[in-house]
């Protein structure tokens, strides 16, 4: 990925590998690492609004920013006042973006491959397999179970009431079994049985 959005100390900033920027003083130790939360990744065109890659930053240093001149006045008093502020940052440069998640995603495959080569060993051994898996398919295929319509997870009361006239009976018994058994709407209950009721009628 070519650039990431971190969040430190209430801010966003836009970075990339190698890059060096002055960010709010942070509590840490000069040379040590740290990991900011990364709110997206993007690059090649493509932006990802939920990553799981990390970004690792050092700490250069802790310095002092630009002198800041404060001066009141008020006239025909007499009242002068002048003070002077300076913010105080910490330079950090970032080392890595998403390092963590490739070389996770590196072993996976490894393992894929390892599995993938185990099976190719009993090869000879075939036919005995064959014959089961196709008695395993058979009943499979004898007992056909009902589901819920489709998207029925998200549906609220009121669409589940309209929509429910039309659906077929096994999906109207698939669906009260959904509900009683996570949901538990009463108003969705009664909706679906009396659409139970009208097939029945």
């Amino acid at each position: 990925m070519s650039y990431a959005i971190i969040k430190l100390g209430g801010k966003q900033y836009r970075v990339q590998e190698g890059e060096r920027l002055l960010v709010d003083r942070l509590a840490v130790d000069e040379g040590s690492t740290f990991q900011p939360s990364v709110l997206l990744v993007g690059g090649d065109g493509k932006a990802d609004l939920s990553p799981s890659t990390t970004v690792t930053a050092r700490i250069v240093g802790h310095e002092l920013g630009e002198k800041i001149r404060i001066g009141k006045y008020k006239k025909r008093t007499g009242y002068k006042r002048h003070t002077g502020y300076r913010s105080r940052l910490t330079r950090i440069e970032i080392e890595s973006i998403g390092a963590g998640a490739r070389k996770a995603a590196a072993k996976p495959k490894a393992e894929a491959t390892e599995k993938a080569e185990a099976p190719k060993v009993e090869a000879p051994k075939a036919e005995a397999p064959k014959v089961e898996a196709a008695a395993s398919e058979a009943p499979a295929a004898e007992t056909r179970t009902a589901h819920p319509p489709k998207g029925y997870e998200d549906m609220t009361v009121a669409q589940i009431s309209e929509a429910a006239s039309g659906w077929r009976r096994p999906n109207l018994e698939a669906a009260l079994e959904y509900e009683r058994e996570h949901a538990n709407r009463k108003t969705a209950i009664a909706a679906l049985e009396s659409a139970l009721k009208d097939k029945e009628s």
